[in-house]
């Protein structure tokens, strides 16, 4: 038995006149999963999302969702209640309050009075407003106006999310609100669908990434996959001796790639090819050479270097 799809397109393509958005995305994100869309602006994000949230019509292509077919007309009703769609610009009303707001999208669900009441305190309790449900709108800040649009969005107990840039705009505090609330959602068994100009965000949430440029997704994977696939590991290396010194020792180990000096400071960054075990007896060496370390640190690439690392092979 195969993984089960929450989401799965083939040969979906959206065409505005001459400019293609959205070129043959074959896109599969299994149930239960984070997934991260990202890519540059104009790269069809917005577009692939829209058309998943039944807000924009392919020029051709099949979408899945559960496996099955979602179709063009009317028909299947049922299958659209299954997603929850959190555009970039979906509108507040700023005179109603945050209760009548909710209660309002929860009618337009054709929730029943007993369950629409429970759904409403649960979902501004998951997003952390409910000492806010008497507030106006207008009050609230950039902040909680989105943890809002996030409630809207799930009013109606969708399993899966899709969710084009949340937190654009948003301070770091406000962020990690966002992401606690999103990981509380995949416990919940949630399938989440989000994109984001905020990489070191997806890199927390995800677990796995699609990857967009000029209407293609270039790639596709799970992002321990991506990370072991393309992130090379780097050592920064601190000494209180000579810097010509630490070089010469550096150059006689053949897992030793490019060396960079850290402005600033006595010491190097270098690219290095191997294991922990490998970095342990690299550091073991320099100490028995009597290269008096003061730091000594290992760090992967992350998502963003990644991001520009996959462009520049693109481009080339």
């Amino acid at each position: 038995m195969g993984i089960e799809l929450a989401i799965q397109t083939e040969n979906l393509t959206k065409q505005f006149d001459r400019h293609l958005a959205v070129n043959g995305v074959d896109l599969a994100i299994a149930a239960g999963e984070v997934y991260g869309l990202i890519g540059p602006n104009g790269a069809g994000k917005t577009t692939l999302m829209r058309m998943l949230a039944t807000a924009e019509e392919p020029t051709q292509g099949e979408i899945y969702i559960n496996g099955e077919r979602l179709l063009r007309d009317r028909s299947n009703t049922n299958l659209k209640r299954l997603l929850g769609y959190l555009p970039d610009d979906f509108p507040l009303y700023d005179d109603l309050t945050v209760w009548d707001y909710l209660d309002y999208f929860a009618r337009l669900y054709k929730l029943t009075t007993e369950r629409r009441q429970r759904r409403l305190y649960d979902v501004l309790e998951l997003v952390q407003l409910s000492t806010k449900r008497n507030s106006k709108i207008a009050t609230l800040s950039r902040g909680m106006k989105q943890r809002l649009s996030l409630a809207r969005t799930i009013i109606h107990e969708p399993i899966l999310l899709l969710l084009d840039e949340p937190v654009s705009g948003l301070d770091p505090i406000a962020r990690m609100q966002f992401r606690q609330i999103i990981k509380t959602l995949q416990e919940a068994g949630m399938t989440i669908l989000i994109s984001s100009h905020v990489l070191s965000d997806l890199a927390e949430l995800c677990t796995s990434v699609g990857i967009m440029e000029l209407g293609f997704l270039v790639e596709s994977c799970r992002l321990e996959d991506l990370y072991q696939r393309l992130s090379s590991q780097q050592i920064t290396i601190g000494t209180l001796g000579d810097l010509a010194a630490l070089k010469q020792e550096l150059k006689a180990n053949s897992l030793v790639t490019e060396m960079e000096v850290l402005t600033g400071t006595n010491g190097l960054r270098v690219g290095f090819l191997g294991t922990e075990e490998d970095a342990a007896d690299l550091l073991r060496s320099l100490i028995h050479n009597h290269i008096p370390i003061t730091n000594f640190q290992c760090i992967q690439e992350d998502l963003e270097t990644i991001f520009l690392k996959l462009g520049h092979q693109q481009a080339s």
